[in-house]
């Protein structure tokens, strides 16, 4: 993995992207601390062309997108064009909400949906992913539902944005499913994996948590994985030290 291929997922730092002024403030602030690419998510309502207007002139890039679930479905020219405006190629199914787990109509209409939506951005010249949380590792039928997922449509019509917290979080090995995701995988949620002195689970900086960073990435990256995309849900306190903490450590003991 280079340095450059690493991201920033701003949904890390959604509070301060609220309009264009808080965007323009932020990008300048992820870009003074050494990334050369984020993820467009959890920012406010700024046009397409103010966010590449700003990311250009920072000097960053949109490695991807996280569109709304029935959007990509349902509105899949529509997500089309915005990849499009945003000189964008990647973008993420991000949740399973609004989903009855328990319905296997529902899953097998998802599947369908996601496949059809795929086929139509890779017509395009784009790519859609699927982003995991824990709930896809629940047993369906005689597998889980990610695995039923993934079974159910086209690899070339959708591939993994694997989330290495939620996977751990879920029961599974990290390093297995890049290993099982190959030729599958071309961006990847960095997000380290932490347990209080109460016993419970929380988000860490990268290196600062129990994943195995360094056997991941080797893995990911034999895999043909394009984008390392740092991402925490919550932080401690000022997010901005947390995604500088997680980028100098990856900088100081990841990169090749």
């Amino acid at each position: 993995m280079k340095l450059s291929q690493v991201a920033l997922q701003l949904y890390t730092l959604r509070d301060h992207c609220r309009d264009a002024a808080q965007f323009a403030a932020t990008a300048k602030r992820v870009r003074e601390i050494g990334y050369t690419a984020v993820q467009i998510s959890g920012v406010g309502p700024i046009p397409e062309s103010e966010l590449v207007a700003i990311t250009r002139g920072e000097g960053l890039s949109i490695c991807a997108t996280h569109e709304p679930g029935p959007k990509i479905l349902d509105e899949t020219g529509a997500v089309i064009d915005r990849l499009q405006a945003l000189g964008c190629r990647n973008t993420a199914y991000p949740n399973l909400a609004g989903i009855d787990l328990a319905d296997a109509g529902q899953l097998e209409t998802l599947a369908r949906k996601l496949d059809a939506a795929g086929a139509r951005l890779r017509a395009a010249g784009l790519t859609l992913g699927y982003h995991n949380h824990a709930c896809e590792f629940a047993r369906f039928r005689d597998t889980t539902i990610f695995e039923y997922l993934l079974s159910r449509t086209d690899p070339r019509n959708l591939v993994s944005e694997l989330d290495t917290f939620w996977v751990w979080y879920g029961g599974h090995d990290v390093v297995d499913w890049c290993r099982r995701l190959r030729g599958r995988l071309p961006f990847i949620h960095l997000k380290d994996y932490g347990i209080t002195v109460g016993n419970h689970h929380e988000y860490r900086e990268i290196g600062a948590g129990s994943l195995p960073f360094p056997k991941i990435i080797a893995e990911a990256e034999a895999g043909g994985c394009e984008w390392f995309i740092v991402e925490q849900d919550e932080t401690p306190g000022d997010p901005f030290v947390s995604v500088r903490q997680s980028f100098e450590y990856i900088r100081d003991h990841l990169v090749s």
